[in-house]
């Protein structure tokens, strides 16, 4: 675990997302996750990395360079951001004076972890004050959903300030057909990798069509 507030690991970093959560966001990705549920599609994420950290100063004049036009929101990914909790609350703190710069409406704040709300609720409660929106629990792959932004049917999509609730409380009605299952492709140099929730087994059914056409994946993020 980092203990260190003005460092974070970092997996990845893209914008614009618009696959985890509403409009043209920023997502970062964590590096490290002590979790590690059954069927992760972000199993790259997991080690730890030290050679992936970086001052939080610098990711967040990251964001601020990247997205001088605009955005809807940030997302934070992961591995698993709480389990680097100091340099998550330090990162939201310089998002909200960000914000607070960017004037109304300004951006909402989405969060995902695979701990269970009430374990987070009873260790980081005052990070949890920093987020507007929180996707949380594990992963479990024998229960699919076709809620968006989820990726299994126990993991709530909750609301912790009133941004949150304006921004997300009709995502909370919508028929699970709306939105559905959406994901990004990124190409970035050499690498190509999916943003996004995919439905169960699509990157499995991915790599089964690639391969009828002579294209075979030397690696990929849903197995180590």
């Amino acid at each position: 675990m980092n203990t260190d507030a003005s460092l974070i690991a970092i997996n990845k970093a893209h914008y614009p997302v618009t696959v985890l959560g509403p409009g043209r966001r920023i997502g970062l990705w964590v590096q490290g996750c002590s979790i590690g549920c059954k069927g992760c599609v972000s199993q790259d994420a997991w080690p730890v990395d030290d050679g992936r950290r970086m001052p939080v100063r610098d990711l967040l004049a990251w964001c601020r360079d990247t997205a001088r036009d605009g955005l809807d929101g940030i997302t934070i990914s992961g591995g698993e951001p709480f389990d680097q909790p100091q340099a998550l609350a330090a990162l939201l703190h310089g998002l909200h004076q960000w914000r607070e710069q960017c004037g109304p409406p300004g951006f909402d704040i989405l969060c995902y972890s695979g701990h269970p709300l009430k374990t987070l609720r009873a260790r980081h409660a005052d990070v949890l004050a920093l987020l507007d929106a929180l996707i949380p629990e594990p992963y479990v792959e024998a229960r699919p959903t076709r809620e968006p932004w989820r990726g299994s049917a126990n993991q709530p999509l909750v609301l912790l300030s009133p941004r949150g609730r304006r921004v997300y409380a009709k995502h909370l009605s919508a028929h699970p057909d709306v939105g559905g299952k959406r994901v990004q492709l990124v190409v970035d140099g050499e690498r190509a990798w999916m943003v996004g929730i995919p439905a169960r087994g699509d990157m499995q059914r991915l790599q089964a069509l690639c391969a009828q056409r002579g294209l075979e994946f030397e690696q990929v993020s849903w197995r180590q």
